[in-house]
């Protein structure tokens, strides 16, 4: 990217401050229109500016545009050229900024208690039915251990496995089909670091072999499909990577599929692993927590061709 296109992106007041405000998290054009008390037509042809000079990310989940600040090598001095320059506390725009960045922030927050609250009779209710979600996510931890490189939780929901296993990871990444559960982990992992995306598990907008550690945590039940889901997270897994499917053993709770829309009612072992071996892992472990009605399974696996070589 030539230096004077960043340079004529930076030079409109507006702009820098978007900049500086993506800097602090990822925002809706609505929400940076709402911080800079302008229309969104004109806070999206600011951002046209700043994607095509690659100082941001553009990406759309649903109705909704979210923007994440994408830094060239060129732009980086620029950036700490302008720490300097303001100073720990900044000029009074910047000062104003962060105050109604607070009051997103304060949106975000109670907009994800009220969906908590509309829901969680629904989610107490499964959750009743199996062992502690404590023990599930202590389970998770061991069997994957405490060094997780380039992570991806796929259908993160509210975030909490990010949560859970991001600080193990160099890198995390969720993603969720649905806006509305990406909205309420972006209030719950504010300030952490961790990227969020919309995407189809099936077609996920990752390159091969991307990622060392993938999770999916309560996902699979909801598939139509689960082995193609399966297939494409082989496609994501590193030479070392790992692979760990977090789900019901089979049952007969039909409420289930009739009250919470879940496709499938539990997994045996030999149905796991013959969709990973289709997929072209092995499964390298397994792990099994009764309690209550309805058992929870957990399945490690990895690149099959991996396991050979560590054989021989």
């Amino acid at each position: 990217m030539p230096l004077i296109d960043i340079f004529r992106a930076l030079a409109d007041p507006s702009r820098l401050r978007i900049v500086q405000l993506l800097r602090e998290m990822e925002l809706s054009v609505g929400e940076i229109a709402q911080v800079l008390g302008q229309s969104q037509p004109r806070v999206s042809r600011h951002i046209k500016v700043l994607v095509d000079a690659g100082l941001a990310l553009r990406r759309r989940e649903g109705s909704s545009i979210f923007l994440t600040c994408a830094p060239s090598a060129l732009a980086l001095p620029l950036f700490n050229l302008l720490d300097a320059a303001a100073g720990a506390e900044g000029d009074h725009w910047t000062r104003a900024d962060r105050v109604r960045l607070a009051a997103v922030r304060a949106d975000r927050s109670v907009a994800a208690t009220r969906w908590f609250a509309a829901h969680a009779t629904e989610w107490d209710k499964i959750r009743s039915l199996h062992v502690p979600e404590a023990e599930v996510e202590a389970a998770m931890a061991e069997i994957l251990g405490n060094e997780l490189g380039r992570l991806v939780d796929i259908g993160t929901g509210t975030g909490r496995i990010l949560e859970l296993l991001g600080p193990a990871a160099a890198q995390a990444i969720g993603i969720d089909r649905s806006p509305e559960m990406l909205r309420l982990a972006r209030a719950k992992l504010d300030g952490l670091g961790y990227e969020l995306r919309q995407g189809d598990i099936n077609a996920l907008q990752l390159a091969d072999g991307s990622a060392d550690t993938i999770t999916l945590h309560q996902v699979l039940h909801f598939l139509p499909a689960p082995a193609s889901a399966i297939a494409e997270c082989a496609r994501l897994l590193s030479d070392d990577g790992a692979l760990l499917i977090v789900d019901f053993a089979p049952h007969e709770r039909e409420e289930l599929r009739i009250d919470h829309a879940h496709a499938r009612l539990g997994f045996s072992d030999e149905q796991v692993a013959g969709w990973l071996a289709a997929a072209g892992l092995r499964l390298a472990e397994t792990r099994e927590l009764k309690g209550g009605e309805l058992t929870i399974k957990l399945w490690r696996s990895e690149l099959a061709r991996n396991a050979k070589v560590k054989a021989a």
